[in-house]
């Protein structure tokens, strides 16, 4: 069977990920026909990931002003027969047109918000702080992290190998069905966390049961190097 063609290309750096072990009973609805919750040693994650999105094509074309911007997602984990995936619960970018497409071509629940982010490292103390943040005023939220522990590739079998390694997307669709989107990308590197935080207004881009979540602290936390990545056409399976 031939692989869908490419719908986009990009460079994902710096993926900062807080997360959260959660109780099934939260995700099951989400959960796209098809598919089915994927666990780690006996729990399941929701994980809170804000990332740059850099020298961004869709379908082969450069559009201006839309190639380097930040994007905040909530996802978690399923499976369908070997091929292990992500969901996503919501999706943040400050462009509206990247919001829009991605709404029209893959039903994923995106929005458009004002996003920064801030990156700082001391290379010699092996230090490294990052933070994104997205809305404004009473509405703002923001996630950071601060590591002081080198990069290093996790190993097979841990839950940085399980959280980074899920290598397809799935929608559920309006009214039924879902949709599935290959995304390809080499193995990254992380830096555990000595610190990581949300804060901000988490029930406005979320809603009650996920703020309650993200209100605790995350049971792990860490910050990806990243890579170029190619994300191909969906195909609906259902």
């Amino acid at each position: 069977m031939s692989r869908p063609g490419v719908f986009l290309t990009a460079e994902w750096r710096n993926l900062l990920m807080l997360n959260y072990a959660v109780d099934p009973s939260l995700l099951l609805p989400h959960v796209p026909a098809g598919t089915e919750l994927d666990a780690f040693d006996g729990g399941v994650y929701v994980s809170l990931v804000g990332f740059e999105f850099n020298r961004t094509r869709v379908c082969g074309l450069a559009i201006p002003f839309h190639r380097s911007f930040e994007e905040v997602n909530l996802r978690f984990y399923v499976k369908r027969g070997l091929r292990r995936g992500v969901v996503f619960i919501r999706e943040l970018v400050p462009r509206f047109a990247v919001a829009a497409i991605a709404r029209i071509c893959y039903g994923e629940n995106y929005s458009s918000v004002s996003m920064s982010h801030r990156l700082s490292a001391d290379f010699e103390a092996n230090t490294v702080e990052a933070q994104y943040s997205w809305g404004s005023g009473a509405h703002q939220c923001a996630m950071g992290i601060e590591s002081q522990e080198p990069a290093f590739q996790p190993p097979e079998g841990s839950l940085g190998q399980f959280i980074t390694e899920h290598y397809w997307g799935y929608a559920a669709q309006r009214g039924c069905g879902c949709i599935e989107y290959e995304v390809q990308h080499p193995r990254w590197r992380v830096r555990e966390a000595a610190r990581a935080e949300f804060s901000g207004d988490a029930v406005r881009y979320y809603g009650a049961e996920f703020a309650k979540v993200l209100d605790t602290p995350p049971d792990s936390a860490f910050l990806a190097d990243g890579s170029p990545v190619t994300v191909y056409k969906g195909a609906k399976i259902l």
